[in-house]
């Protein structure tokens, strides 16, 4: 006998089709067989030696995090309830061109230092990989939920070239494009970069070509965090679609936002460049989050220049009162490429957590409010957090328009992702709500989209890009990674003042049939692995 029948289940499939009434039955981690409108029909009901009533409740596949920062917390954190309370089945890790692997034993020590806002600093993680793939061998230990990579482009580049602000050598490009084969090898997913972050951001477009076609031949994808999304922003997306149409790349755009009081209204613009991209034939998608503000770190705001030679040569230049003078021009006047060349508005950027305990007074303050308390100049203020925290606070940019991230969302090939720091005092809500906000604010308040579109978006999609022959859909012999939510009640418990609540409305989540949800509660289930790139 099977293992589990979920009953009268209202499947919302992940195709965008329209729901239906079905059992579902779930044995040796698959989906077996689905029966639909069996009550009605009078049909003998499938049995199993567990029974789920989910009268009123959706049945859909478990949502696909697009683009997460879990790289360290789910070696850390074995509930991971910040995903897996929201229905979150498999995160797609190595973000924004800065992770943990390939990397030696001195590239480690310096990402760790250069991200330890986005994951802290990893003193209680055993480093005991250096590969992409002894990495995935790491995560298939058990994780909470399952996990795919991208092999980030900042992080060869470090690695191969250092942090220096130059074009790589010949011989450092052939080498960095056997690193990112042998990752692809392993099972990456294919290639991030961060282009408004150091050292990824000293490559020059031939460079990233260069490796994209590496990509291009195992069939993986790039996924760019472009140089800007401020001022520039339309400019960038353009160039990242003529280097994959160069690359013969399939492209996935991180974050597809447009921020700062320059873009106010511009989405049509944007959604337009796309559009005839796709209709040229681009292989083509990208990733968003249903909030207006952003999520960063404060020393990633600081002009590229400034993080030339690593995390210890940018604290001996904001030490230098004449470099620090030149750091603040630049984010205060000109505009800084790190703050996507937008002059630097200190009432925007809140401070969403620190390293050190003792500067906990910063967190959940502007840098301006925090300056004006304390009679000073905000770059004084942002200087001095810098330097006492070691690169370690994270900010929150109120710089987003809701008009843009309503219009952005309704695309064709838009997909959900977090993009979510888990650490910090007060990280951004979207950490612990962005599936539960997509389908509570989004589909059933606002209507922005049809509640079966929308769970596409969070699903289908997403598999579909990762090229995953047997997820992201309800479907027989598809894995069993599924949630089941309440769409009358499903929300984002996170909020900007409780960031880390936990959303109401998804009663059970599942990843390969086990459940690690169950009655709203986190189960000692540790179903996760690596999910690795299928060959093509």
């Amino acid at each position: 006998m099977e293992e589990l029948v979920v009953r009268d289940a209202d499947v919302v499939d992940g195709t965008g089709g329209d729901a239906y009434r079905a059992d579902v039955v779930v044995d040796g981690g698959r989906i077996v067989s689905i029966v639909k409108e069996a009550a009605a029909a009078g049909c003998q009901r499938p049995k199993a030696r567990r029974e789920l009533d989910a009268e009123g409740l959706v049945l859909a596949p478990g949502f696909i995090d697009m683009h997460a920062h879990s790289d360290l917390a789910l070696l850390t954190d074995p509930g991971h309830c910040a995903k897996a309370a929201q229905g979150v089945t498999l995160e797609v890790l190595g973000q924004d061109g800065l992770s943990y692997a390939p990397v030696d034993d001195r590239t480690l020590a310096e990402v760790r230092r250069a991200i330890t806002g986005w994951n802290g600093p990893g003193d209680d993680v055993d480093f005991d990989w250096r590969s992409v793939g002894e990495y995935l061998d790491r995560l298939d230990r058990g994780i909470a939920v399952n996990a795919a990579y991208l092999i980030p482009q900042g992080t060869v580049r470090a690695l191969v070239v250092g942090w220096a602000d130059r074009p790589a050598t010949a011989r450092e490009l052939d080498r960095m494009r056997r690193l990112v084969a042998e990752g692809l090898e392993q099972g990456a997913m294919g290639l991030s970069s961060g282009l408004t972050y150091t050292p990824g951001m000293y490559a020059e477009d031939g460079e990233l070509t260069a490796l994209c076609r590496v990509v291009a031949e195992y069939g993986g994808y790039y996924c760019p965090h472009h140089r800007s999304y401020g001022a520039g922003a339309l400019e960038a997306y353009a160039e990242m679609i003529a280097l994959a149409r160069e690359a013969g790349c399939a492209l996935h755009l991180a974050h597809a936002t447009l921020n700062f009081g320059v873009n106010e209204g511009r989405a049509p613009e944007l959604l337009a460049l796309l559009d005839q991209a796709l209709d040229a034939g681009a292989d083509l998608s990208f990733d968003t989050y249903p909030y207006t503000p952003g999520s960063t770190t404060l020393a990633a705001l600081l002009p590229g220049w400034a993080g030339a030679g690593g995390p210890a040569e940018v604290l001996a230049r904001l030490g230098d009162e004449a470099t620090a003078e030149r750091i603040r021009y630049d984010l205060e006047v000109t505009g800084a490429d790190g703050c996507h060349g937008v002059p630097v508005d200190w009432d925007t950027v809140e401070i969403s957590g620190v390293g050190d305990p003792a500067l906990a007074e910063y967190v959940g303050r502007t840098v301006q409010e925090s300056a004006d308390r304390l009679g000073e100049a905000p770059w004084t203020t942002a200087r001095r957090l810098l330097l006492a925290d070691r690169l370690g606070p994270t900010v929150l940019q109120h710089v987003g328009h809701e008009e843009n991230v309503r219009a952005i969302m309704r695309h064709r090939v838009h997909t959900g992702g977090s993009d979510g720091i888990l650490r910090g005092a007060k990280p951004h809500p979207r950490a612990y709500g962005t599936f539960p906000h997509y389908l509570g604010r989004y589909a059933r308040e606002l209507g922005v989209l049809p509640l079966e579109e929308c769970v596409a978006h969070l699903t289908g999609r997403p598999a579909a890009r990762l090229r995953l022959p047997d997820r992201g859909l309800v479907r027989e012999g598809y894995r069993a990674d599924l949630v089941l939510f309440d769409p009358a009640s499903v929300a984002a418990g996170a909020t900007f003042e409780q960031p880390r609540a936990l959303p109401t409305g998804i009663p059970h989540v599942l990843i390969d049939g086990r459940f690690v949800i169950e009655d709203g509660h986190r189960t000692d289930v540790l179903a996760g692995r690596a999910v690795r790139r299928t060959p093509v």
